[in-house]
Formats: structure tokens, sequence, C-alpha cells
């Protein structure tokens, strides 16, 4: 049910302007109201140009911008003198109009006017709303078209059919609101409404009573049905839903990321678990999408996987491969090739979201933020096929509508005007000791570079700070962190699994998880030898058989990384159980190389040196024992290390990082079993 947010005080002498940035985040705080990234909103005012000359001007939302938080820089500005003159032609081509407007533009810098632009400048009010309410592209997606509307608003509505969005729709609206003066909104066939007003709040208040009026009548046709019949499948516990996950995500993340590699979400609400589990959803959930919101983020249909929960993983392990091949066929054969013209070229085409039943629902994007986007629409659309379903049968664009708006040239070039993919978009880093120094390091390159990185360290509170810095840094969901010892064989395998849960596989692990001690051979302790040997050496085993367990579920490949030390090829004195364990890790590497090639991982080593700043390791006992080895004050070590290597430079987190990248993008495709001293040269670790 929508609520009426607008405050007076608040407000209470606003400009225009800023009333209308006002209005629309009103509106798009209810995702029911206005789809994320979706709907437009505008306002016509007279303002100064640059050279004091007072000038009407359409300000309207730009494209690509979520008015959900949009801001005075999310609108485009257009003059009107120049824009009003295009009611007059009978029609305008795409291309054309897009460009024309690009003219009309009162100042540089704003974004691109949306397409729906003209809707705006040709309906006769100073102030318009487009928006997507669920209730209305419900009321909007019956076989009864125009009838179901008309029931609700009689005369006080115009209703146009479903038309692409373009210079066409935008006249037949400004059309329809100029032949009827006494309507309240147009309806727009399987695309949501048009409403306005002499002022914000009027145009505001406008939308919010006509949306509720729809509601209260699907309400009441709702109530007392189970729009998705009987409940076929009952969830599986959150225990064992989420051991069946960690076991099939893989999987499916593989199978959808034939294009580009995918981020997967999960999604075990009880209202994606009760949809997957109804008997009529494997029917309504394929008839289409109900609008072109919906379908640009979620495609014409997902991927509905008819499973049992009784039949067991394997089976269903069965059905997803098989699911996904099959969609994929059939995006090709049956609506690509059917509706193609010459100058089209096939899209990723593999699905965006995933029903299970027992599980709930998956989505996917190239991002975090794109899985949650498809996700949100997906809810959207389940809450417009249940409401028409109610009121009659749901009716959906299209196969040729749909792929009019999926390969709508406009739209496409929109995808192209974006910046391009940074080289770990899509990836998933897993990284060991990342609450601190090389690790945070590294963690926050490989964000800066497209990763989602997964943060595990004993220390479960600089894990924490990391992964909140990240986010801070890199956007949603970008990081995410768990406490991780990496010597218990049970934590290392509940890391890797919060990882799957998290994004849906792994595609780069980083062993960094480091302690250094230093004593003299007769005064190093068992339990000294033993700690060194278990989190340098067992800690790196059990973090690489998991990986490679994964990858090998997997099926994409993968990149393993040690972080080692001068120490595992330079001998040195007080140092025999940090530096033994430290040249275990880089044959354990090679072996390893040995292994991965099969399955296309390749495994390479970083082998810094002193690296004081940020280290945990250094804030420890580690600074004053080397201090002393070398016959030195601690607060003198820096500067040692500096003078000792060739280059005569301090070697800092960051440049380890880089390294790490190097070994983690397809920058070092072709090298494993690599070795890469990060150290100033240090000529006793040079690689021979």
């Amino acid at each position: 049910m929508p609520k009426n947010l607008w405050n007076d005080a608040d407000a209470a002498r606003l400009p225009d302007f800023d009333s209308l940035v006002y209005r629309s985040r009103l509106l798009g705080s209810d995702r029911t109201v206005v789809n994320i990234y979706g709907g437009n909103t505008s306002a016509k005012v007279t303002v100064k140009d640059h050279v004091g000359r007072h000038v009407r001007v359409l300000w309207v939302k730009g494209s690509g911008s979520d008015i959900a938080d949009i801001t005075e820089r999310g609108f485009a500005g257009l003059k009107l003198d120049e824009v009003d003159p295009l009611f007059g032609r009978e029609a305008m081509p795409d291309e054309e109009m897009v460009a024309y407007l690009e003219r009309c533009a009162i100042e540089p810098g704003r974004p691109r006017q949306s397409i729906e632009t003209l809707l705006h400048a040709f309906v006769p009010f100073p102030h318009v709303d487009h928006t997507h309410p669920d209730a209305i592209i419900s009321i909007a997606c019956t076989p009864l078209g125009e009838d179901t509307p008309r029931k609700i608003y009689g005369d006080r509505m115009a209703w146009v059919p479903y038309i692409q969005p373009g210079f066409t729709l935008s006249k037949w609206i400004g059309q329809k609101v100029i032949d009827n003066p006494n309507i309240e909104c147009v309806v727009m066939g399987k695309h949501g409404l048009v409403t306005w007003g002499p002022d914000s709040k009027s145009s505001y208040n406008t939308a919010i009573r006509i949306i509720q009026e729809a509601e209260d009548y699907i309400a009441d046709k709702q109530r007392g049905k189970s729009v998705f019949g009987a409940l076929k499948v009952e969830p599986l516990t959150p225990e064992k839903r989420r051991e069946v996950l960690a076991e099939v995500l893989p999987l499916i993340r593989a199978a959808v990321s034939a294009e580009r590699p995918t981020i997967l979400m999960v999604d075990e609400t009880d209202a994606a678990r009760d949809y997957a589990g109804r008997e009529k959803t494997p029917t309504v959930s394929q008839e289409g999408a109900a609008c072109p919101d919906h379908l640009v983020h979620v495609k014409r249909q997902p991927l509905f996987i008819d499973w049992n929960p009784a039949s067991g993983a394997e089976t269903l392990k069965t059905a997803i491969a098989a699911g996904v091949a099959d969609y994929r066929e059939r995006y090709k054969t049956e609506y690509f090739e059917k509706n193609k013209r010459d100058f089209d070229q096939i899209g990723d085409a593999s699905p965006r979201v995933i029903l299970i039943p027992g599980l709930g629902m998956i989505t996917t994007g190239k991002d975090a933020q794109g899985a949650d986007v498809s996700n949100q629409l997906y809810h959207r659309a389940i809450s417009v096929i249940g409401a028409a379903e109610a009121l009659e049968s749901f009716v959906s664009l299209t196969s040729a509508e749909a792929f009019g708006i999926e390969y709508w040239p406009l739209e496409l070039y929109k995808l192209r005007q974006r910046p391009p993919d940074r080289d770990l978009t899509g990836q998933v880093a897993f990284i060991t000791g990342a609450a601190s120094g090389i690790g945070r390091a590294t963690a926050i390159r490989l964000a800066q570079e497209g990763a989602h990185v997964v943060i595990a360290d004993i220390n479960e509170a600089g894990a924490k700070a990391a992964a909140e810095e990240i986010i801070k840094r890199s956007g949603f969901r970008r990081a995410t962190y768990i406490k991780c010892d990496v010597t218990s064989e049970t934590a290392v395998q509940d890391a890797f699994k919060h990882a799957v849960l998290s994004y849906g596989g792994v595609d780069i692990v980083v062993s960094n998880a480091g302690i250094a001690s230093s004593a003299s051979i007769e005064d190093t302790t068992l339990a000294d030898w033993n700690r060194s040997m278990a989190i340098l050496g067992t800690g790196y085993f059990l973090v690489s058989r998991e990986a490679f367990r994964l990858w090998k579920a997997q099926g994409m490949g993968g990149r393993l990384v040690f972080v080692g030390s001068k120490n595992s090829l330079a001998s040195g004195k007080n140092a025999s159980a940090y530096s033994a364990a430290k040249a275990a890790e880089i044959h354990l590497a090679r072996c390893l190389a040995e292994e991965g090639g099969a399955i296309h991982v390749r495994v390479n080593s970083v082998l810094p040196d002193a690296v004081l700043q940020g280290s945990g390791i250094w804030d420890g006992n580690w600074r004053e024992e080397r201090a002393a080895t070398y016959g030195i004050k601690p607060e003198e070590l820096d500067e040692f290390y500096r003078k000792r290597n060739t280059l005569k430079v301090s070697i800092l987190p960051e440049d380890i990082a880089e390294s790490i990248l190097f070994f983690s993008t397809n920058k070092s495709a072709k090298t494993t079993g690599g070795i890469l001293t990060v150290d100033g040269g240090v000529p006793l670790a040079y690689v021979r």
C-alpha cells in the first residue's frame, strides 16, 4: 500500500527544481511505485540562461539515474521552445529524436535525456510523473486490456495500448491529455502510469491516490485466493537449504558464466521460497515479462528448475546443467533467431533469474549490484503476476515486443556508453590474512579492479573493518568477511562455503595468513616450530586443497597466489622455523602448478621482504627479535632494510598487492609455477 509521504514543512519554500528532486525521491522510496532505475519525473520552469535570457526549460530525469536517490545533477535540461514544435510531426525515428534533443540542452555536462523525454514535454502540465507501480502494471496486463482499469477509473482515465517507448507513444499520451482535459491519468498497456499536476505536491498526491485506487481494487479481488495454487514443495530448513546451495551454486555460476564471469545472489526470503514451491509457478513464470523495466534486468523468462528435495542434491545438479543448457538453446533458437534483424548480434543467453523449489530464487549479474537489481525487479514481477492472476490471468509482453526492448538500439547504445569492464569484473577473490598489511592492501586493490572480495582472517574485528572499508570504496556488497583460523580444517571449509553462499564461487585465492618468530635453533621451542608449520605450511595446504576442490566442481579454472617471503629462498640466522616453512610454501606452489594445469588453475608465488607498514606480524615481537639479530634498535629496522636492498627502497603492502594483481589477471595468463620477488633486490634471494 503506497503511503503519502509528502511533508509540507519539508517542502515549504522549495523552488520548482528542488521540489522536483524532493517529489522524485518520495516516489522512488517505494519500489512498488517506481522500479529501481525506472520511471521519470519532470518540471517545466523558466530559468535564466548563460547570457541572462529567460528560457522555458523542461527538467526531466536523465537516463540511468535512480529517482530514489537522485540529485539536482541527475536531471537533463531541455529548451522547451525548441522541443514543443516536435508535437506537430507525424513521426520521428529514435535516432533522429535523440540527436535533436541533444541539441536542445540548456547547459553542457547534464546526463543524456531519457527516451521518454517527449512524453513529459507533450503533456501540457508543469509537473509530470511517469511511474511503474505494481498495481497499475497488473491491471494493464490482463486479457481484458483497457476494460480492467476502466472499471476502476471510468472517464477519469485515458488508455494507450502497448507500444515501444519513443516519439509515437509520447505523442499518443500528449494527445490523449489534450483531447480529454478532465482526465487524471493515462494508463499504459503493459507499461505503467502517467500523472501530472500544477505543482509538485498536486502531481505527487495524484500519483499516490491513483495507485491506491488500483491497489484497493486488486486487494478486493485477491482476497481469499491462492493465486499461484497450492504449495507443492515445502521449503527446506535453513541448514539443509544452505548445505544444498553450497553444493550447487558453483555449478550454476559456471553454467551462467559462458559469456562473462557472473556473481550470484541467493534469495531465501519467505516470498521467494513460497513462489518457487507453488503448483502454478512452473507455468505462470514462463509467460513472459510484464513491462520493459522488468525485461531489461530479468530477461523475458526465468529458469524454473523442476526439482523435489526428496530426490537429492545429485538430481538437482543434473537438472541445473540440463536446465541452463536448454534455456540457452531456447533463447537462441526460439527467441533470438525468430525475432532478429539483420544488424542484431546475440547477447548473453543465460538466465538472470533461477527458481528452485525448496531453495528459493537465485539471481545473476556482472556484479553484486546487478544481481540485486535483478532480484528486486523479479520480486516486482511476482507481485504483478500474482495480482493479474487474481483479476483474471496474466498477459505478458509478446516475444516480439520483448525482443524489441532487449535489442533496442538505444538501450544497447546506453550499455556501450558505460565504462569498459575492469580486469576482475564478475570475479571473486578469497584472501587469507586480509585484515591487515599485505592482505588488506591486496583486497582493496583487487576490489578496485572489479573483484568481489572475501576477507578471511582470525582477527574478526579487523576483517570486518577491512570489508566495510572496501564496500565504502568500491560499492555494494564488494566484500564480505569471516573469521578463519587457517590451521583448522573445519574453519577453512566453512570460509569457502561462506564465499560460495555470498557470491556463488571463487576465482582467485590468495594465501597470505602469516606469523613470524625469530630465535636461534637452540632457543626455538617445539611449540614455536609447530606454530610456524601449522600456519605457514598446514594453513597453505588446507586453503589450497579446498580451493582445488571448489575449482574442480566449478569448472571455470582458477588462480592461486602464495605470499611467500625473501626467506623462502635466502638463508638467514635466527629464523629457521619461519624460513623453513616459507621454503615449503613455494615448493608446494610448484607442485600445485603441475596439478592445476589440467583444470586451468594457475599457481604462482610472490616473495616480499621487510614489509613493515600496516603488518600485524611486525607489530608483535618480530621487530624486536629481528633488530636484535642485526644488533640495531627496533626503530632503526626500517632504514636498515631499505639500505640493505639493491634499489635502496622501502617495500610497502601496496607493492605486493600490485604483484598479486598481476598473477590474478589475464596479464599473466601463460604463467604458472612462477616466482616474483618484490624485495628491492636482495641478491641472496635472486631466483636461480
